[in-house]
């Protein structure tokens, strides 16, 4: 959420929550649901804040089922069938994860089309695709002899402080509650809970479960203004604390796998370095993405490279059939911004303008109107 984004005191929150919501989840999502409170000793949300601060875990496992209803219109080949796209803005997904350190992890997600499996053991990182039985492989570069740096002025030193500087931070667009307690993945939990203080924002609340002994996030809920069910769960159906086996860190391509073997981001060029002839340019200057507003409504605003749309098309004939007929379905809207298309939810809307810009923000149209304007 943009409220994370926007406030450098919680980023120490992200880790843990992140790694949930950017794993796709299962189809025993319906299991997954707050059952009787169990008997916990109260807690704040600044006791929580510094819970989350001090956890730390050698090694998990486990299996994360991510739900969406995210009240889109129909739109041809992207909310009807049944593709890994659909599942992910209307429908389940489930995936296995392996954690034993920041230099050792392991995703498989599971999809329509097969598996797709994110591995890094030390300075070795694998994608490999069960759809094709394609690998890439990427030696990341040493930074062992990087040391740390010094704390800057002001960065909280304590987990007190670190929650005390939180609270400050987000109060202004933020409310942070409590609300009792819950079941996930057969562990008690605490729930924190975030809420915009701006009615503008389509996001009603934002829901953390968070572990009563081990204190990571056990389930993250989105919801939109006035609903009663979440348009985003993503949560743990299983999980264990015990770290896992180094074999599971362990890739093999299997036979008949093409592997490429890829440069990290860092042997990029550096900056003055010109690119050789026919690298990819960067954007223009002034092209680069924004964000308009703060807080929970803000707006992500870019642009798209020139000739995106005839890139689109010369995609492969099922996929850019996909976009045509997605964009085709999408209502036509215009204004002294100028003209486009729009994508609009009970959770956020898009903009797509003729100019090849994008919009985007959990926010109602007419606030995306007026940062196209502007």
């Amino acid at each position: 959420m943009s409220v994370f984004g926007s406030r450098p005191t919680l980023r120490w929150l992200v880790p843990s929550a992140a790694a949930v919501l950017v794993i796709g989840g299962g189809a025993a999502a319906g299991t997954i649901v707050a059952s009787a409170d169990p008997s916990l000793p109260q807690r704040s949300a600044a006791q929580l804040l510094v819970d989350v601060q001090n956890a730390h875990v050698d090694g998990l496992s486990g299996t994360i089922v991510q739900t969406a209803d995210l009240g889109l219109p129909a739109m041809p080949g992207l909310t009807a069938g049944s593709t890994d796209l659909t599942k992910l803005v209307t429908g389940s997904n489930t995936a296995r994860v392996w954690y034993a350190g920041e230099d050792r992890m392991r995703v498989a997600a599971q999809g329509v089309l097969g598996e797709t499996d994110v591995i890094r053991n030390g300075r070795d990182v694998w994608l490999w695709r069960s759809r094709d039985n394609t690998a890439t492989h990427v030696t990341l570069p040493r930074d062992g002899d990087q040391k740390p740096k010094a704390l800057p002025s002001g960065v909280p030193s304590t987990p007190q402080e670190a929650a005390a500087a939180a609270l400050a931070a987000i109060d202004p667009t933020t409310q942070v509650t409590t609300t009792g307690a819950a079941k996930v993945a057969g562990r008690d939990a605490y729930e924190l809970v975030l809420a915009p203080r701006d009615t503008a924002s389509l996001v009603g609340q934002v829901r953390l479960a968070i572990d009563a002994k081990v204190h990571i996030p056990l389930r993250v809920d989105v919801y939109a203004k006035d609903a009663t069910a979440p348009a985003v769960r993503v949560a743990f159906q299983q999980i264990s604390f015990t770290a896992p086996d180094a074999e599971q860190f362990t890739f093999n391509p299997p036979a008949g796998a093409k592997v490429d073997t890829a440069k990290p981001h860092a042997d990029a060029a550096a900056p003055g370095k010109v690119p050789p002839a026919g690298a990819p340019q960067g954007p223009p200057a002034g092209a680069e993405p924004k964000v308009v507003g703060t807080g929970w409504t803000s707006v992500f605003v870019a642009k798209l490279p020139d000739g995106w749309q005839k890139q689109a098309e010369s995609a492969k004939p099922g996929e850019s059939a996909m976009v045509g007929a997605v964009l085709d379905s999408l209502p036509k809207v215009s204004g002294t911004w100028g003209s486009g298309r729009l994508l609009s939810s009970a959770l956020f809307s898009a903009l797509l303008t003729d100019d090849g810009r994008v919009l985007v923000g959990a926010v109602a149209p007419e606030r995306l109107y007026q940062a196209a304007a502007g």
